[in-house]
């Protein structure tokens, strides 16, 4: 990865991503990134200053400057007049967070860098469903904390220091460190976010939206589970969540799934409690109350149910060696939590 420059601009032919010096952040970190991801960027050296003269001499400036305007390529998002979101400039995505300088970035150039990752045989839709979910579960966090947006109202029960951006923020010098130069630091911070927005960027292509696929055919197959419909098996786990809260929607499943049913690396098998949403960890119906916290064959005395192994004390999971026997709980836990 090409430093930046200390010098600054010395051969006026050099082509360069203009940024801010000093303290930086993992907005610019990571539209630098991106930036040098695209073949039209890939060369270009990353300059930090604030000199407008030199600014002036960028091929594209993010996160300083106080203008945005992507026919010139400058993003900033600092100025007073800036208040856009994804929605407001692309009105057919439903996000409302103020956008930060890798926001701006990733809205402009996110879908032809999602594309050249995935390689020739992505199709459009891959594509889109990769955009959108890497800035659902990526670069909106950044904007937000970017741009001072709480997650919430009120206090925080507990906070939340190992986000990305506070990582960022901890490679730039302590106030004591004698060593107070930060370009070589940016470096590693645009590795640092480089590496993770690659890795989203995998995560859902490779893993993510093939389990799709999978979650579909157990809600097809969901009365031959179980008259109720209300629980599906899957043969293999996958990550199901998001895809069958979508999917119930899609397909009009009524009633809603309250249990799945699927084995463990140890070739028991589970069942999981449907959450009343994607992050949230209260279940649509949880596991009766009198078996949560007991285990093994204590369990499954009290249980009447052989076979089992636990059930979590929240009661949003349980399990069983068996597949007949996890069977079992879920349509027993359907008939007590009524």
């Amino acid at each position: 990865m090409s430093q930046p420059n200390k010098k600054l601009r010395e051969n006026g032919d050099e082509k360069q991503i203009g940024t801010h010096d000093g303290t930086f952040h993992c907005d610019e970190a990571l539209a630098c990134h991106l930036l040098k991801q695209l073949p039209r960027f890939r060369d270009h050296r990353v300059v930090r200053t604030r000199k407008p003269d030199v600014l002036a001499d960028c091929d594209i400036v993010v996160d300083v400057g106080g203008q945005y305007d992507p026919a010139t390529h400058r993003y900033d998002h600092h100025q007073r007049s800036f208040n856009e979101t994804m929605n407001s400039l692309v009105p057919d995505k439903p996000w409302v967070t103020k956008l930060s300088s890798a926001g701006l970035v990733y809205l402009h150039f996110g879908h032809k860098i999602i594309g050249n990752m995935l390689g020739e045989k992505a199709d459009k839709k891959l594509c889109n469903v990769v955009y959108d979910k890497v800035y659902q579960n990526l670069i909106e966090e950044i904007n937000a904390i970017d741009n001072g947006v709480s997650q919430f109202d009120g206090s925080p029960r507990y906070l939340v220091t190992t986000n990305l951006s506070s990582r960022v923020g901890r490679l730039n010098p302590a106030w004591n460190e004698e060593d107070q130069d930060t370009n070589e630091r940016f470096c590693k911070a645009m590795e640092m976010v480089g590496e993770e927005f690659e890795d989203r960027v995998r995560y859902y292509s490779q893993a993510w939206w093939p389990g799709r696929k999978l979650v579909q055919d157990a809600l097809e197959a969901r009365h031959a589970v179980d008259p109720s419909g209300e629980v599906i098996l899957m043969e293999q786990v996958c990550p199901w969540k998001e895809h069958l809260f979508d999917l119930e929607k899609d397909m009009k499943v009524d009633p809603s799934i309250k249990y799945v049913l699927y084995p463990d690396q140890g070739g028991n098998w589970r069942v999981q409690c449907v959450p009343v949403a994607t992050q949230s960890f209260e279940s649509r119906l949880a596991l009766p109350e009198e078996w949560r916290g007991v285990r093994d064959e204590e369990l499954s005395k009290l249980s009447g149910i052989p076979g089992c192994v636990f059930v979590h004390a929240s009661g949003f999971i349980g399990g069983n060696k068996t597949r007949e026997g996890a069977l079992l709980m879920a349509q027993r836990a359907l008939q007590m939590c009524r």
